[in-house]
């Protein structure tokens, strides 16, 4: 019997892993290999050059990586119509607009949800926090239906004029639109706003050049 185990875990760990591989490769793939022409590569997720929202063309603005303290969490990816360097001019670019984050490690779906919600507070002005507070519940709702989140999975938030936020998980989106326009900056904020939860992501949605870990994050 223990002859069998010693087998039967090694074969269990591989199956585990191959299936973590494979969720990873649905988008935005993983890659240890120098990435195709046009893509950037961030902690081996790809990023095209462009994607299409609502049938709006979006250039990629920068994409970084989140850190706890020296573990990677997850990646990220900002989408606008035009080019953007300052908090106050992504927020002033017309058009939609997209985030993109995919997982590079298992965490607590409800966590993360609240995690989003303490960024919230902590950057977006009172005012803009209590009308989004609706889009807020939306999203935790959104993430307590699920138990986790996994490397490999990802979720999209997208903003289209006169339509509202879009949450997208896997590709999938998730209820009708959060009309509320305030949400969407509230939530950008978590990432570009003064107390960001990584300086050096936020740094890196702005355009800049990737650095190394080691900036203020939480």
């Amino acid at each position: 019997m223990k002859r069998r185990n010693l087998v039967v875990a090694p074969l269990l760990i591989c199956g585990a892993w191959i299936a973590t591989s494979s969720r990873a490769q649905t988008q935005f793939p993983s890659s240890p290999s120098p990435p195709p022409p046009g893509m950037l590569a961030v902690s081996g997720i790809n990023y095209p050059p462009t994607v299409q929202v609502a049938g709006n063309t979006l250039q990629l603005n920068g994409a970084g990586t989140r850190y706890k303290f020296v573990i990677k969490v997850y990646t990220a990816g900002l989408y606008l119509t035009g080019k953007a360097g300052t908090p106050d001019v992504v927020s002033t670019t017309a058009g939609p607009k997209r985030l993109h984050v995919v997982m590079l490690r298992e965490i607590d779906a409800n966590e993360l949800g609240k995690l989003f919600t303490r960024g919230m507070q902590d950057n977006a002005p009172r005012e803009s926090f209590s009308k989004s507070i609706p889009g807020t519940l939306r999203m935790a709702e959104i993430f307590s239906s699920r138990r986790k989140l996994v490397a490999g999975d990802n979720f999209s938030v997208d903003w289209v004029p006169g339509v509202g936020t879009t949450v997208l998980v896997n590709g999938q989106p998730q209820g009708a639109p959060i009309k509320e326009p305030e949400f969407f900056g509230a939530l950008m904020s978590i990432w570009l706003g003064p107390r960001p939860a990584d300086d050096q992501l936020k740094a890196a949605l702005l355009g800049e050049a990737a650095r190394p870990a080691g900036g203020r994050n939480r």
